[in-house]
């Protein structure tokens, strides 16, 4: 009885390891035969002489012919250096034995070359379902810098920018490139608030040169200014750096907050406008009402920092506007209702009582002293003062 069982059991092992056996060998069975790899369009044939570039996409054409009918195939490839690339998987779909197919798929090439201009990556592919998979043998390909490219390593400027304040933007740039750059320059620009300034960078030098000259560097660090407008509404805003010589022309965006506590320009008060010159400029304002409405001055010269204040008379109209322009630049538009020429309705102009308004004055004389201060205190060398300092 005990044999019995004993051989029972023995027969049950090997069973198990039986249909274990079979399973790994199942797989393990090849799937397909590849006949060729094309790298851009270039026939790799195992030679390792082909060339990529650093950052850029590459296409890896395969065709490869079924050694069984099999369902869900999918090829996979991955680009493994000094830093590997995602996994990039496309599904084939179901094959045929004895049938020919081609898929391509696109790879993005590792851009971390280290302190090396080219280097060595590998390039590994396999066609796989659940019970078979095939790989293909290690392909060697050279990575090199792109000839031309420059990282901007940093953009560093305020976290908060008041409008009308003049603000700093350090950047921080690094050859990243096979060859030399001649000629940098570098632009610091918020398109949305017309606000833009120039530098000259200079020379960066290719990584690989090993020179005793302390002037020839790979990296360069610039300081550049910009002022923000007065009138720049609160919120945030895309600050463009740009970069470019005759090889290259590159940006980046950073985001900026912009804080205006400044109000309009245009303050309605009563049957009165005042009008707010918040700039360190001299304004000019027009008055426009509609007739038969009158102001008492239709052209208000406004020193910096201060206001003035304008009287309005309905002359008998029950509703009538007011436009209030500054060049050719409307900065408010303040509607009026009753015949006493006192306004209850407005558009683009704030509404404030008599000590308000002279809080708010008062306010803004502060600011723009506080301003012209800090600008003062922070004012660099004649030559520095359009903006095309660097260090």
């Amino acid at each position: 009885m005990d044999v019995t069982k004993f051989l029972v059991s023995l027969v049950t092992v090997m069973t198990v390891l039986l249909v274990a056996t079979i399973s790994v060998s199942a797989t393990t069975d090849e799937i397909v035969t590849i006949e060729s790899v094309k790298i851009d369009g270039i026939t790799e044939v195992f030679n390792e002489d082909i060339s990529v570039i650093a950052g850029e996409k590459i296409s890896v054409q395969v065709i490869f012919e079924a050694l069984e009918n099999a369902s869900d195939v999918r090829i996979e490839a991955e680009l493994r250096g000094v830093k590997s690339s995602p996994d990039v998987e496309v599904l084939v779909g179901d094959v045929e034995e004895g049938k020919r197919y081609i898929k391509t798929l696109s790879l993005t090439v590792p851009h971390d070359l280290k302190n090396i201009v080219s280097d060595d990556i590998v390039l590994e592919i396999t066609v796989w379902n659940k019970d078979f998979k095939t790989n293909v043998d290690e392909i060697t390909l050279r990575v090199q810098r792109s000839a031309y490219d420059v990282a901007v390593m940093s953009v560093e400027t305020s976290q908060t920018i008041n409008a009308g304040d003049t603000f700093a933007v350090d950047i921080v740039l690094k050859n990243i490139g096979y060859n030399d750059l001649d000629d940098l320059y570098v632009t610091a620009a918020i398109p949305a608030l017309g606000v833009i300034s120039k530098a000259y960078f200079g020379d960066l030098v290719a990584i690989e040169v090993d020179d005793d000259d302390s002037d020839k560097s790979d990296t360069v660090r610039g300081r550049m200014y910009l002022t923000m407008p007065f009138s720049a509404g609160q919120g945030v805003y895309s600050l463009e750096v740009g970069v470019t010589n005759e090889d290259l022309s590159l940006s980046q965006v950073k985001q900026v907050f912009v804080a205006n506590e400044v109000p309009n320009e245009v303050i309605k008060s009563g049957n009165s406008l005042i009008l707010v010159n918040p700039s360190n400029k001299i304004k000019i304002y027009n008055v426009i009402p509609e007739s038969p409405a009158t102001v008492s001055n239709s052209v208000v010269v406004v020193p910096a920092g201060s206001s003035k204040t304008v009287e309005v008379s309905s002359n008998g109209a029950k509703t009538f506007t007011v436009n209030i322009l500054s060049g050719d630049r409307l900065v408010g538009t303040v509607d009026f209702t009753g015949t006493t020429g006192l306004g209850t309705g407005y558009s683009d102009v704030n509404t404030a009582s008599p000590t308000t308004v002279l809080v708010v004055i008062l306010t803004i004389i502060f600011v723009v002293l506080l301003v012209a201060l800090i600008v003062l205190l922070t004012k660099k060398p004649e030559k520095e003062e359009f903006g095309e300092s660097y260090y």
